[in-house]
């Protein structure tokens, strides 16, 4: 009974964390679309990464989430419980748009 209760905590886990990098995806595909330049808001990523990867900041576990950019380091299956997607997937579903010249704003 214990193991299923750590499996099923483990499990919730890592459907939040999915459901907030979907959310990611979606604020980067809405932002392009209202500024009209996913190209740009693909460089302004990349830009803040290396920014962040020349001065990193102690942050903490809990406070990630605030962050534009992931403020912690996962790689590999430590990956799995970061709360952002990683910024070459999110550049690459930018120029991907920009290449389909979908510009239409979700909300209308």
């Amino acid at each position: 009974m214990l193991v299923a209760i750590l499996i099923a905590l483990i499990a919730a886990t890592l459907i939040q964390l999915a459901i907030s990098r979907t959310r990611e995806y979606a604020a980067d595909a809405d932002g392009a679309r209202i500024c009209g330049s996913p190209l740009g808001l693909a460089r302004a990523l990349e830009k803040l990464e290396i920014g962040a990867r020349l001065r990193p900041m102690a942050v903490s576990p809990a406070a990630a989430h605030l962050f534009i950019v992931q403020p912690l380091r996962g790689e590999g299956l430590a990956g799995l419980f970061s709360t952002h997607p990683p910024i070459p997937e999110r550049v690459a579903r930018l120029r991907q748009m920009a290449y389909q010249a979908d510009l239409t704003p979700a909300y209308l």
